[in-house]
């Protein structure tokens, strides 16, 4: 009998996780782009003419830009992360379910010692995951406070700029 989860998990899973493969790739691919950014702007500022106080100002800017586009793209791909530890939670706990109702379905009376402790390791697996996808729900409430907190910084430092 085909588990009824699982298949579709599994084709879901495969999906979002090639997803995620792929952007984490184009992120790996920003960073190098953006570090370059960040040469040339230094060799270009260098050899620019102008006061110091501008080409320091023009230089902070534009460097305040390309860290906040690094932090970007790190926080998402933190977030890639927990979404590739979220899809393997969330398909595992699908089969200990799966196993679960299985041990479930059997008859007391005709259970052995052995399928007693099979099934009292299933229990036990299924609550480790469910703490494990728990805390992971935890860290992104967190990283997204932390954001929110960040982001309300940012905007009271920019009317004195």
């Amino acid at each position: 009998m085909a588990s009824n989860c699982l298949l579709p998990m599994q084709e879901q899973g495969l999906a979002a996780l090639l997803a995620i493969q792929r952007r984490l790739e184009e992120i790996e691919v920003t960073f190098r782009e953006l570090e370059e950014q960040g040469i040339k702007l230094e060799q270009s500022l260098r050899g620019e003419r102008g006061t110091q106080a501008e080409l320091k100002t023009q230089w902070i800017n534009q460097l305040l830009h390309l860290v906040q586009k690094k932090n970007n793209l790190v926080s998402e791909e933190s977030d890639l992360m927990i979404a590739v530890q979220e899809l393997k939670l969330e398909e595992k706990q699908c089969h200990l379910d799966q196993e679960m109702r299985r041990y479930m379905n059997m008859d007391e009376g005709l259970k052995t010692p052995q399928d007693l402790q099979a099934e009292k390791e299933i229990l036990e697996q299924f609550l480790e995951v469910v703490k494990k996808r728990d805390k992971l729900i935890q860290v992104q409430e967190e990283k997204r406070l932390s954001e929110l907190g960040s982001a309300d910084l940012g905007m009271e430092r920019r009317p004195e700029a």
